[in-house]
């Protein structure tokens, strides 16, 4: 199979499906932890692999931008999904160590303020807010080019989840590192980029509403340029 035959057939498939497979792990961990088949110490458990979900679809939605101009491999229609499926694992994540974890509210602002991988992490995710709340048609077209620099913040977003891993981390892991030099690499890749030359580019559209409004179907629901599809 060549890549146009299966960037076709990757632009076929459903938004809610790329939603559904992307958020049964969390089903499956949580049912998990509950019959205790996370080990001895399932809150933790929990905590963690929900936090590396969070990072590994936040790496894998801006590794879009790369592996579309080096590979050829065009995931942008699927963008967004990975983007909103990042935040609904921070937020899990959050859930656990908030609620399960901590439990107690003073012991939470402390934790923030006193251990630098807590407050790493926040920060991470004080950025993503904005993000998973623009992440839809209206903000795109409310806020017109501002859309685009605002979801930078994704890349600085990224590095700080990667380093709240690193310090997180027992020892020297290589698990970590890896996932900082990922989320460096997407930010040389994709900061500084311009939107991408050929049929599918904002260029190739004229103007900035082209860039929006990529058609609409029968039932007059208009559909994004893939190019902005997050």
């Amino acid at each position: 199979m060549d890549l146009s035959t299966l960037n076709t057939a990757l632009r076929r498939v459903p938004s809610w499906l790329v939603y559904l497979c992307g958020l049964a792990p969390a089903v499956w961990l949580f049912w998990q932890g509950l019959t205790g088949a996370l080990g001895v110490e399932p809150i933790e458990a929990l905590e963690h692999r929900y936090g590396e979900l969070a990072l590994q679809f936040l790496i894998a939605s801006l590794a879009v931008t790369p592996l579309r101009r080096i590979v050829g491999l065009n995931l942008m229609s699927h963008r967004r999904a990975l983007g909103l499926l990042s935040f609904a694992y921070v937020v899990c994540h959050l859930l656990v160590w908030l609620l399960l974890d901590v439990q107690i509210p003073s012991q939470i602002l402390a934790d923030i303020a006193k251990r630098p991988y807590i407050t790493v992490g926040m920060l991470a995710f004080v950025l993503l807010v904005p993000l998973a709340l623009t992440s839809n048609a209206v903000s795109i077209r409310k806020l017109g080019t501002r859309w685009r620099k605002l979801h930078k913040l994704s890349y600085p977003a990224a590095i700080l989840a990667a380093v709240h891993f690193v310090l997180l981390a027992k020892g020297f892991q290589i698990e970590p590192l890896l996932y900082l030099g990922e989320s460096v690499y997407c930010w040389c890749c994709g900061f500084d980029s311009q939107p991408p030359n050929g049929p599918d580019s904002p260029r190739a559209c004229g103007d900035f509403r082209a860039r929006i409004e990529f058609g609409a179907d029968k039932g007059g629901e208009t559909r994004l340029h893939p190019c902005v599809a997050r």
